[in-house]
């Protein structure tokens, strides 16, 4: 620790005197060697006198925990590192014991150096047995972790009908044990808009992948009838599994929305009966495909949760699995980790065209990708869109990144994967689970409350704090690697048979509570007409 400017020392609140200074490693953690900062695992206030070997650092303010605090000196415009990467540039001289946030930091506008494709790292190959989960066979190779009938709208016009008929078949669903449910999958378009365009292109997209996705068993499609996205451009233009049972509906055609909800729970209750003759069967890990996404960011995200799902992912990934990132606006600014880690350059200019495509989009839109942090990321400790971003990609562990997707385009390369998503939690999981994602992982240190259907998330929260306080919501505690109570390594690991057991059938909090039909949110974009 060093000072050129030493401020005079503070007076100490009573409550933590002065005279009774505290080790620096005990409470905070220095992500990499010669980082400016280090981040506080627990509340500090100022006056805190803080020792590492010979040298005394006194707190010039209150850091809360998971946040910043300066250990060395940083001029005016001098880059400020956390991971070993700069976080940003100092907007006023910082001084070590100094809080730093967003009073004193501010973007680091210097382009990061993009390598393509020139880190490549071996994952251990897995010995002993092969790992299986116990998942629904489909007859188009892929394996389900679930069994749901969706209610699958081409258009707003049915959204109340669809979930008529929804309210309508789930009480049958008692005398049908092996049926997970029946989820009305509602949206706000799929009319006025022009289908070629590339937002409706990218709505169909959407709307394919869940009526294909593994985890339908069932299906019924049902629109209105007069609708630019018509029921038929679902149902027939994407290759659906044979053994899904699939119906459509329009409300127009039976006479109204009573007729439609009679049709549609007759519909839907003759494939029950079907449906609940099929059980699970053992399946390798490889068949699993893992949908990577956070929210609700803190200071503890990239430390705990995020690179502790990164672990669990390698070894999905090193098994043969599928395992993919998103969230674009959210990797911007880290993306030189992801394209040094490309199979190919060409996967590697792929990634960086969608980050080109995000400048336009946002500056466009009267905004920027630069202040991309909430208000609620910022009370957590994260400053610049460079340090969220940096703790993000860590759920991407270490694997080559494979194949880059555009949003809901269905993921075919084994490895790690990268679609191309907004940061906003219900778009992005869609888009995951639009593309095939069986089970999604999704870290949160403020406590997001997201859930997905059909495909589960398992919610992983970053800090004790939190966990204990919103535990109904949460699945698993990440917080324990800071408390000093588990491994990194040892958190992953459990993320690791998480997965493989609710795969296998394990109800997580979301699907206990019953979320994830409101959450279908399809990404809009394009002209509505």
């Amino acid at each position: 620790m060093t000072s050129t400017t030493p401020a005079p020392e503070p007076a100490a609140p009573a409550s933590h005197p002065a005279t009774s200074p505290l080790a620096l490693n005990d409470c905070t953690l220095r992500l990499a060697e010669g980082d400016e900062v280090v981040v506080a695992i627990r509340d500090l206030p100022a006056g805190t006198r803080l020792t590492a070997g010979d040298d005394t650092l006194v707190l010039r303010s209150d850091v809360p925990r998971g946040h910043k605090l300066a250990v060395r000196d940083v001029p005016a415009g001098g880059q400020v590192h956390k991971y070993g990467q700069s976080i940003g540039r100092a907007t006023a001289p910082v001084v070590a014991g100094d809080h730093v946030h967003v009073h004193n930091l501010g973007m680091d506008a210097a382009a990061a150096e993009h390598e393509l494709a020139t880190v490549h790292t071996e994952l251990p190959v897995p010995t002993g047995p092969t790992r299986t989960f116990d998942g629904y066979h489909r007859a188009d190779g892929r394996v389900g972790t679930r069994s749901y009938v969706a209610i699958l709208t081409s258009v707003n016009c049915s959204a109340s009908t669809a979930r008529m008929i929804a309210d309508k078949v789930t009480p049958l669903l008692v005398d049908y044990p092996n049926i997970d449910g029946v989820v009305a999958l509602t949206h706000q378009s799929g009319c006025g808009m022009i289908p070629a365009s590339s937002g409706g292109t990218m709505f169909q997209r959407t709307l394919h992948g869940y009526a294909a996705h593994p985890n339908v068993s069932g299906l019924l499609v049902l629109g209105l009838g007069c609708e630019m996205i018509q029921v038929q451009s679902i149902t027939d233009t994407l290759p659906i599994a044979t053994d899904t049972l699939v119906e459509s509906l329009t409300i127009q055609d039976q006479g109204g929305i009573r007729a439609t909800v009679e049709a549609g729970v007759k519909a839907v209750a003759a494939m029950l009966p079907i449906l609940d003759t099929r059980r699970r069967a053992p399946a390798p890990i490889s068949e699993l495909v893992l949908g990577l996404n956070c929210g609700g960011s803190d200071g503890y995200s990239g430390i705990t949760a995020n690179p502790a799902l990164g672990y669990a992912s390698d070894l999905l990934v090193a098994a043969g699995a599928t395992s993919v990132l998103a969230e674009t606006p959210e990797v911007y600014g880290a993306e030189h980790l992801l394209t040094r880690r490309a199979v190919s350059e060409d996967v590697a200019r792929t990634l960086l065209e969608r980050i080109s495509w995000w400048e336009k989009y946002a500056e466009e839109g009267g905004g920027s990708l630069d202040n991309n942090p909430s208000p609620g990321n910022k009370e957590g400790g994260l400053t610049t869109i460079l340090e969220k971003s940096l703790g993000a990609v860590a759920k991407a562990g270490h694997a080559d990144l494979s194949a880059v997707y555009q949003y809901a385009e269905p993921m075919t390369t084994r490895g790690l994967g990268f679609m191309d998503t907004p940061g906003y939690d219900p778009v992005s999981v869609t888009g995951l689970v639009a593309g095939g994602a069986t089970v999604v992982c999704f870290t949160t240190g403020r406590g997001s409350v997201l859930g997905s259907r059909p495909a589960p998330t398992i919610k992983l929260a970053t800090n004790t704090e939190m966990f204990e306080r919103m535990s109904d919501d949460m699945d698993l505690n990440c917080g324990r690697i800071v408390d000093g109570t588990s491994t990194l390594a040892e958190v992953g690991l459990e993320i690791f048979e998480w997965i493989i057991a609710v795969a296998s059938g394990r109800t997580t909090a979301s699907e206990e509570l019953g979320l994830g039909q409101d959450e279908f949110v399809p990404w809009q974009l394009g002209s509505v007409t």
